[in-house]
């Protein structure tokens, strides 16, 4: 006589991680974003810069973010790290394009390397929202006649 039968193991892919990013004059923006999609948000391994996780995780305690360092003491590189390990599969980056960034070479490394490495990128609310909802990101196989957008509940 045999025992129960083993399970089968878990083959579903592990949650697709995403990096959520803000300059100052974006963040309130970013928390707004947050709250408004705080559910997709929650299938997702949320990584982001440490003040703007902080923000976040404030507005929206039921995400689990690993915040990282604030942008300008290396949080921009650990995400780039990231990208470049095959870690990420998405970015939100929510630039303010009016104001002066003293760490701007490290923005445009970050930039750099999700181009290099075709991570999908959302530098503004309006992609941002297009992103959450791409097929690409929630790891479904895509091809030229499959559509890349989900459609909304």
């Amino acid at each position: 006589m045999t025992g129960p039968a083993s399970p089968l193991p878990d083959t579903r892919p592990a949650k697709p991680a995403l990096a959520l990013v803000a300059h100052d004059a974006r963040k309130d923006e970013m928390v707004a974003f947050a709250r408004s999609h705080e559910d997709k948000l929650g299938s997702f391994r949320l990584v982001a810069t440490g003040t703007t996780g902080g923000r976040i995780l404030e507005a929206c305690p039921s995400l689990t973010i690993e915040r990282l360092k604030s942008g300008p003491l290396g949080g921009d590189q650990q995400i780039g790290a990231m990208i470049a390990e095959g870690r990420l599969q998405g970015l939100i980056f929510l630039v303010d394009p009016l104001s002066p960034m003293p760490h701007d070479v490290d923005v445009k490394a970050l930039m750099r390397l999700a181009l290099v490495y075709n991570i999908p990128m959302a530098l503004n609310r309006a992609t941002a929202d297009i992103l959450l909802r791409s097929a690409r990101l929630a790891g479904l196989p895509t091809t030229s006649t499959t559509p890349e957008i989900i459609p909304q509940a």
